[in-house]
């Protein structure tokens, strides 16, 4: 039997926004080792990296796979509205251009920068220049488990939350497939934010001894992945025995405070949540897009 969601009363609204410019921080930043790096960062439009990539080992930090896009830069900080909308796996068409027309699917969105990153295949990628748009139908905010209150859902297409293989248990509980479940004791920057629907927080993986026990050397982007102990009810906090369950949206950063970036998707603090781990516990291989394709 299927789980039971609201589908019906779900609000579908069109959000549009362009390519956001390729940014550099710094001229030269610290890494936490004490290292200095001069690397691309976010925006523009990235050809070689893709949903299904290792989130590690990039000549780059804080890589946002795909087009990142903005509403309008100059105004990013005002734009809650286009990501708050936005959901993964949400349906994204270009409406400028060569590639007018052509859709993509929606990654998540970016916290600081206020990116929202699009996915499309190779063929379409090549044909975008920076000052094309696109069109999003913003799907998802607002989506219920019907029989489980506990359970708060953000940020979620209703078709990948069907097709994602969440199962029912006899005991009344939620199993989510993950790919990597990953400490409370890790999460960094993001804590303590208000909202869960715009922007993610990161996966600190600057200490060798958490990554290696926890198998965070793992993380790809698309990856669904669990955080033990913490609370995305109503902004993100560290609450024992909650389970928190997101999506990997950017990759690792040698900044202190930094790694690879989670939108949160699912939350539950009354153990309703059972992750449960699986290599394909990723949207990309949901979807058949990126290195699943």
């Amino acid at each position: 039997m299927s789980l039971k969601i609201n589908r019906e009363q779900l609000v579908m609204t069109a959000v549009q926004g362009s390519v956001a410019p390729a940014h550099q921080w710094a001229p030269f930043e610290v890494g936490a080792a004490g290292e200095i790096i001069a690397w691309p960062s976010t925006g523009g439009i990235t050809y070689n990296v893709k949903v299904g990539d290792s989130v590690f080992g990039w000549a780059g930090e804080h890589i946002e796979p795909g087009v990142s896009a903005t509403l309008t830069h100059k105004n990013r900080k005002c734009e809650a509205g286009f990501q708050f909308l936005s959901c993964c796996g949400n349906e994204v068409r270009v409406i400028s251009g060569a590639a007018k027309g052509e859709t993509g699917k929606v990654l998540g969105h970016h916290g600081g920068v206020e990116h929202l990153m699009l996915q499309f295949p190779d063929e379409i990628l090549d044909k975008l220049t920076c000052d094309d748009k696109f069109l999003v139908k913003g799907y998802g905010q607002g989506l219920k488990l019907l029989d489980y209150p506990g359970v708060h859902i953000y940020n979620t297409d209703p078709d990948l939350f069907t097709a994602w293989g969440l199962k029912e248990t006899a005991d009344g509980k939620i199993e989510v497939p993950v790919h990597v479940m990953v400490p409370g004791h890790a999460m960094g920057s993001g804590i303590g934010a208000l909202s869960v629907t715009t922007g993610d927080y990161d996966i600190l993986c600057h200490d060798e001894e958490t990554v290696r026990e926890y198998g965070l050397d793992k993380l790809r982007f698309g990856d669904f992945v669990a955080v033990l102990d913490h609370d995305n009810v109503y902004g993100r906090t560290y609450r024992k025995g909650s389970i928190t369950i997101g999506v990997v949206i950017h990759s690792d950063s040698p900044l202190g405070g930094h790694g690879p970036g989670m939108m949160t998707l699912m939350s539950a603090t009354g153990g309703e949540i059972v992750p449960v781990l699986s290599d394909d516990a990723n949207m990309g291989a949901v979807l058949g897009i990126g290195r699943f394709a």
